[in-house]
């Protein structure tokens, strides 16, 4: 028999489906997409809660003239199988595939890009000042779960939302989590909803008196008071009518019919912002990940050619559960010392922290400036806080690194995960800016570890370091080093020869330092041998080793996961330049372009990281040198 998704070609196709049909659509949506993201990776639980709410806006919304605005994008796989790209779904994260989150680029259904959470109902309120700017007439609608809705920038835009008093439809999908379950006041508010069966009730004792009273207004009046105060004793701020939005809810976000209808009603409030409260079961529909949607956010690739032990059956560990393992250890050696994560304990691999040190493990929720700011609050009353961001969202807090941290030179810890190229997660994920960003900003020292072994002593020097430090790692499995058994301070800005060699200088940055070993010894081969440095520490960089080096060999190669302007290269490349260094040098790093998604070893081998692309930029440095060679200077990028 053919799948009703078989038939769905765009949201039109949804029009003549029966309920019947729709929830067996449901059923099929669902099984498509655990069966594509458990073999090619992605964010299953977040997709699988929102389908039948995604039906439901297809169904009463005319996407793309509708725009509907997905929080974070990572729930937007039955959006992308109904607006024509069923067929493609298979390449889901692969490269030149279809993308895990929304892009205008791939269809004009995603009305904006996401990727980073609580961004919806800005992008939302500056689409409808847009349409009335124009005398347009269509809907706007921005989908939020409630983790994201506690970010600073979702309240600053309802804030906003509110005082405009314009038409503007928000969908909060309420499952009670983020990627952990959410946390903050706001959460304890909408779980007194979510679980306080006397709401419901309330609400359709209501609706069968409405429909069966020919009392006229006075029952309408009295009724309308008995939801008021019954929402009012379960939620007391009634927060959102605060905020200036009609309230609509809750309702059971698995059931299509009444979410049709609810978002059929929000449709005719032509002058005031509406709130519609949908209840959803993250994982639903797929037992292991409503059991356990944590584990079930996001999905590794399968197969993804990282190697998992050391060849003697020992597991290698990632980066992330080397972090932490330190962390926790430090946290045990230093009172002082407390971890700061904003919504990802999971992610960091702080879930032992949290258990065995509770108090030491601080939560803020999806928050990145309250956690970089309140860090240095921490750190100004004495405590060592560690702050622990992925690279790519930590870019959302940088004032507040500038003005809160690097400005009163306070001793706060950086410890930036995913950075580099991370993968399959694309261009909004790519943690290939942080060294950019960082080293401009005056006080601050940014290092990077060569392997899980060097990262625990550079996380034990950042502590004892009196200044704010930034440590870069990358994604996945270490090396495969042993590890110390003490941890030890490595002095600040002194890098370390790794491989000496006459014919060229290889300075390496961290993750880029394994395939810089693995392309000298290829080298070697070839008749040229290689010097490798670890630079280790990006600023501020070993200015007497460099020069030293440089002076007597004036072929130089720079190699880093991040992109080339105003990054680690080119400050080599001034500083030799202003030394009066004559030397043949060469940058590689990710040219001025956003990384889409593929798996960190096909995007490394486009940009040349890996050990036969660096091979090949060198022979070609060499190859290509005029001379004589030390009567120039020449810089390629």
């Amino acid at each position: 028999m053919t799948k009703f998704l078989e038939r769905i070609n765009s949201p039109a196709d949804l029009k003549n489906l029966s309920l019947i049909e729709l929830n067996q659509l449901a059923s099929e949506i669902r099984e498509e997409m655990v069966n594509r993201v458990t073999a090619n990776g992605g964010h299953l639980a977040s997709s699988l809660g929102v389908v039948e709410l995604t039906i439901a806006l297809h169904r009463v919304f005319e996407s793309p003239r509708d725009k509907i605005v997905w929080d974070v994008g990572h729930q937007s796989y039955a959006h992308k199988l109904l607006t024509g790209r069923r067929e493609q779904f298979a390449t889901l994260r692969q490269y030149h595939g279809l993308s895990g989150f929304c892009n205008p680029e791939e269809s004009p259904h995603d009305s904006f890009i996401s990727g980073h959470a609580s961004n919806s109902i800005s992008a939302a309120v500056g689409m409808v000042i847009a349409r009335d700017s124009i005398g347009a007439d269509y809907h706007v609608i921005a989908v939020i779960g409630d983790g994201a809705v506690t970010g600073g920038m979702a309240l600053e835009a309802l804030n906003h939302a509110g005082h405009l008093g314009k038409r503007l439809i928000v969908v909060l999908n309420d499952n009670g989590m983020s990627i952990s379950p959410t946390i903050g006041a706001m959460a304890k508010i909408f779980s007194r909803v979510r679980f306080n069966k006397r709401y419901y009730q309330a609400s359709e004792q209501s609706k069968r008196i409405l429909k069966g009273s020919r009392l006229g207004r006075h029952l309408w009046d009295l009724t309308k008071q008995v939801k008021s105060g019954l929402k009012g004793f379960v939620m007391p701020t009634v927060i959102w009518e605060e905020f200036g939005f009609a309230y609509l809810g809750p309702i059971d976000g698995h059931n299509i019919g009444e979410l049709e209808s609810a978002l059929n009603q929000v449709k005719q409030y032509n002058h005031k912002p509406t709130l519609i409260h949908v209840i959803t079961t993250k994982g639903k529909g797929f037992a292991p990940a409503e059991k356990d949607a944590v584990s079930f956010h996001g999905l590794s690739p399968k197969n993804t050619g990282v190697v998992q032990n050391n060849g003697e059956g020992t597991k290698i560990p990632s980066y992330s559960d080397v972090f932490a393992a330190t962390a926790e250890k430090l946290a045990r050696q230093e009172p002082n010392v407390v971890v700061i994560t904003a919504a990802m304990p999971e992610g960091n691999c702080l879930n032992h922290m949290v258990r065995e040190l509770p108090e030491k493990v601080i939560d803020v929720g999806i928050c990145e400036q309250h956690a970089v700011t309140m860090a240095g609050g921490l750190a100004s009353g004495g405590v060592k806080p560690i702050v622990a961001i992925y690279s790519t969202f930590l870019q959302r807090a940088f004032d507040q690194i500038i003005h809160d941290v690097a400005l009163p030179n306070l001793p706060v810890v950086f410890a930036l995960d995913r950075a580099g190229i991370v993968g399959e997660d694309g261009k909004t994920h790519q943690g290939i800016f942080d060294l950019s960003y960082l080293s401009l900003i005056p006080n601050m020292v940014v290092a990077a570890p060569k392997d899980e072994n060097e990262l625990q002593h550079l996380l034990y020097t950042a502590i004892m370091h009196n200044g704010p430090m930034a440590i870069r790692y990358p994604r996945g499995s270490g090396v495969g080093v042993d590890f110390d058994s003490e941890l030890k301070k490595i002095p600040v800005g002194v890098a370390e020869i790794l491989r000496k060699g006459s014919d060229v200088v290889i300075l390496a940055v961290g993750a880029s330092v394994p395939p810089a070993m693995k392309a000298a010894e290829i080298l070697a081969d070839t008749g040229i041998e290689a010097t490798v440095v670890n630079v280790r520490f990006v600023k501020p960089f070993d200015h007497a080793m460099i020069l030293k080096l440089v002076t007597n060999i004036p072929n130089v190669i720079t190699i880093e996961e991040n992109v080339s302007s105003g990054g680690f290269g080119e400050q080599i490349s001034a500083f030799l330049i202003s030394s009066g260094i004559r030397a043949r040098i060469k940058n590689l790093a990710v040219p001025d372009e956003f990384v889409e998604h593929g798996s960190q070893t096909s995007l490394r081998a486009k940009y040349h990281l890996d050990p036969e692309g660096i091979v090949n930029e060198i022979t070609k440095l060499i190859t290509d040198a005029p001379e004589p060679l030390k009567n120039i200077i020449a810089l390629t990028s």
